[in-house]
């Protein structure tokens, strides 16, 4: 496990989703954020994409593997509906609670055919980096993750490519290596499984040359909430600007659509590259993290698990890798 990795991928997560939420109502340009130049007086306040991240997060560095009866207890008890939660997510978590058991809850939805939207992505980024350098378990315990409320094929597809990239940006900066941007989709590419978001995500690859609006008009920005509606996008824009993470938090905004969701998602995979480091080159601004609202009370990373024993050899991604 890489708790640190994890943790720099959360605060990256979380300030993306905190300024796609507020931005709208900051009555700023975006030539202002280009500058840095935002209101930091009030919190940043978070939504359900934080929310829950933190119960992903906090799951791991419990159990070092997802339990999905404990995160669906966990989900349901701490989920709080002004965090902007959706409608159907509301449904489900609100079922889990009264003690329907979350495969029934999330299976039912859409006619049975469980959901496709973006919720499971939205979290999944620090899970990835926890696991970075074992692509194998990312695919695994991010499906895991996503069935507790996404059963459909496109919402767990969605989430395992988040996980796979954010695995990949954090072995990539403990590697010392900046991917190309064609490199790091393909990476991506090579774990997923056939479907829609994957198909996407192979157009995203075709793309990495395109303007930012040409790239958000053909994958989507997230204005349908669905997983292959959103996460192509956000793979893209990582590729893109995987050294600089105000850059691809600004590149989501400016796109419109879901933008506290592909902030999140964006920020979660960029910043397990950069880091959060004051002083440190495109890593997130110390003022974006200081102004964000604080993570919930109950969110407490400091109660670390004993290392586990045995950990698999960290193995390279890149082409050439062993």
């Amino acid at each position: 496990m890489h708790i640190d990795s994890m943790l720099d991928s959360l605060d990256g997560l979380s300030v993306g989703d905190a300024l796609g939420q507020q931005f709208p109502v900051m009555r700023r340009s975006l030539d202002d954020l280009r500058a840095g130049e935002l209101p930091t007086e009030r919190p940043w306040a978070w939504t359900d994409d934080t929310e829950m991240a933190c119960s992903v997060v906090a799951e791991l560095l419990r159990n070092g593997a997802i339990d999905q009866d404990r995160l669906a207890s966990a989900f349901a008890r701490r989920f709080r509906p002004h965090r902007d939660y959706g409608f159907n997510t509301v449904g489900v978590l609100r079922r889990i609670g009264a003690g329907t058991h979350w495969r029934d809850a999330a299976g039912e939805l859409f006619e049975n055919q469980g959901s496709r939207g973006n919720g499971a992505a939205m979290r999944v980024a620090p899970l990835g980096a926890c696991f970075a350098g074992d692509p194998q378990r990312i695919v695994t315990e991010a499906a895991r993750s996503a069935e507790v409320t996404h059963t459909h094929p496109e919402g767990i597809a969605g989430a395992v490519a988040v996980a796979l990239a954010a695995g990949l940006a954090a072995h990539t900066r403990r590697a010392g290596v900046r991917p190309a941007p064609a490199e790091f989709v393909t990476a991506v590419l090579d774990r997923l499984a056939d479907s829609e978001t994957t198909r996407l995500i192979r157009r995203a690859r075709s793309m990495l040359g395109a303007s930012a609006p040409e790239a958000a008009h053909e994958l989507g920005n997230g204005s349908l909430v669905t997983a292959q509606n959103t996460v192509p996008f956000t793979i893209w824009v990582a590729a893109t600007a995987l050294d600089d993470y105000p850059a691809a938090i600004t590149t989501c905004i400016a796109a419109d659509g879901d933008i506290d969701t592909t902030g999140a998602i964006t920020g979660g995979i960029v910043a397990a590259h950069t880091g959060t480091g004051a002083g440190r080159a495109g890593a997130v601004p110390r003022q974006w993290l200081t102004a964000r609202e604080p993570l919930p009370r109950w969110f407490d990373p400091e109660r670390r698990p004993p290392r586990p024993k045995g950990l698999a050899r960290m193995r390279r991604w890149l082409p050439g890798g062993s």
